[in-house]
C-alpha cells in the first residue's frame, strides 16, 4: 500500500531542498510545451505524449474503484484480493482507520464488455458490504511493457512505460522501480540504458502473464478456473505476486 498524495509531497519537499524548480497547475497540451534536455513521462495511461506521438497501448485492462467511509468491511492492516473467473479480481484495501475507510474496486484484465459498477455493486450486495461512497475512480491499466520505453529524449515510466503486471494488475511497485531507474540513468548521463534495464527486470514475467491471460480467454469454456488456478500457483511460488500472500485472502 502506498499513500500516493503523501509520497508525492515528500518527493516534492526533497526535490525542492535539492534545488529543483517545481511548476504546478500547468496543463500540457503538446509535447512541444515541454522544455528540457530530457523528459520523464509519468502521466499514466493513456499518456498525453504517447497519444500525440502515435504510440499504441499494447494490452490493457480496466478498473473501477469506490472509496467507502464507515465501511463494514474495514479490517486494519489486511489486504483482501478475490480472484474471479472473469479474468480479474476484486480488492478491499484499508485506507483511513479514523473513518473506517477502504478502497473497494474491481479490475478486469481484458475488456469483456461487462459493466464494472454493476459488478462491484453485486459484489457488495453478496457480501453485505455497506458504507458511504465519497470518491470513485476508474480507467485503463496498461498490462506489461509499453514499447518504446524511450523515444528521443523522452523516458516513459510507470503506467506510461512499464505498465502493470499482466496477471495481477500490480503497478505501483513497478512504477517506483522504473522511476528510480530512469532517474539513475539520467544522473549518470546514460538514458540509453533505461529500456534494457526495464526489459531485464520485467520481460520474462510479462511474457508469462500475457500468455496466461490469453490462454484463459481461449480455454475459458473448457476450463473456467484456469485463471484462478494460475494466480494461486504463481502466488504460492513466491514470484512477483508475493504482495498477495501477505495478509491477502484468495477466493
Amino acid at each position: 500500500m502506498l499513500n500516493r498524495q503523501e509520497f508525492i509531497c515528500q518527493l516534492a519537499r526533497t526535490a525542492t531542498s535539492l534545488g529543483a524548480a517545481i511548476e504546478t497547475n500547468d496543463r500540457i497540451k503538446s509535447v512541444d510545451d515541454l522544455d528540457g534536455d530530457y523528459i520523464v513521462d509519468a502521466s499514466g495511461c493513456p499518456s498525453t505524449i504517447r497519444r500525440e506521438l502515435g504510440l499504441p497501448i499494447r494490452h490493457f485492462g480496466t478498473t473501477y474503484q469506490q472509496t467507502l467511509e464507515q465501511a463494514s468491511c474495514f479490517t486494519p492492516n489486511n489486504l483482501t484480493v478475490i480472484f474471479t473467473p472473469d479474468v480479474g479480481y476484486y480488492w478491499i484495501f484499508p485506507r483511513n482507520p479514523q473513518k473506517t475507510e477502504v478502497n473497494l474496486g474491481v479490475g478486469l484484465l481484458r475488456n469483456p464488455g461487462l459493466n464494472h459498477k454493476t459488478l462491484l455493486e453485486a459484489f457488495k450486495k453478496a457480501r453485505g458490504i455497506t458504507g458511504v461512497v465519497n470518491y470513485t475512480v476508474g480507467g485503463l491499466v496498461p498490462l506489461g511493457l509499453q514499447r518504446p520505453l524511450r523515444q528521443n529524449n523522452i523516458l516513459f515510466v510507470g503506467d506510461a512505460g512499464v505498465g502493470a503486471f499482466p496477471l495481477s494488475g500490480q503497478g505501483i511497485y513497478r512504477a517506483l522501480l522504473s522511476g528510480d531507474a530512469a532517474g539513475a540513468c539520467l544522473a549518470s548521463r546514460r538514458p540509453d540504458r533505461y529500456p534494457s534495464l526495464m526489459r531485464r527486470q520485467f520481460m520474462q514475467w510479462d511474457s508469462i502473464g500475457i500468455f496466461c491471460v490469453w490462454a484463459t480467454i481461449a480455454f475459458r469454456k473448457i476450463y473456467p478456473a484456469f485463471y484462478i488456478d494460475s494466480m494461486n500457483f504463481l502466488a504460492h511460488r513466491g514470484t512477483d505476486l508475493s504482495i498477495f500472500t501477505h495478509g491477502a485472502t484468495h477466493g
